[in-house]
């Protein structure tokens, strides 16, 4: 199976909806590692590590995200796989 590495960001109602904490209970779901966190812009950023299929299954979940949430736009921008991360955190 091929890594892969995204970095992504999610624009909409996205912030206060416990998007991040959801993001990371479906990493841990389907070992992706990395990291979220909130923009001053409102948006949600994320880095997600893992096979290509699992990475592609949290990338999908970002489109409609946690019940609250009101996804308008997810840009995704591939990276170079690091291996870097043996966790998914939630930065502040």
């Amino acid at each position: 199976m091929v890594n892969q590495r995204v970095r992504v960001f999610v624009k909409g109602k996205v912030q206060g909806v416990f998007f991040r904490q959801a993001l990371k209970v479906k990493a841990k779901q389907n070992d992706v590692f990395g990291w979220v966190k909130n923009l001053d812009d409102g948006r949600v950023e994320a880095v997600l590590e893992g096979n290509e299929e699992n990475v592609g299954t949290l990338v999908e979940w970002c489109h409609g995200g946690p019940a609250n949430a009101r996804v308008e736009d997810v840009d995704i921008k591939n990276e170079k796989f690091t291996n870097e991360f043996s966790k998914f955190d939630v930065l502040y």
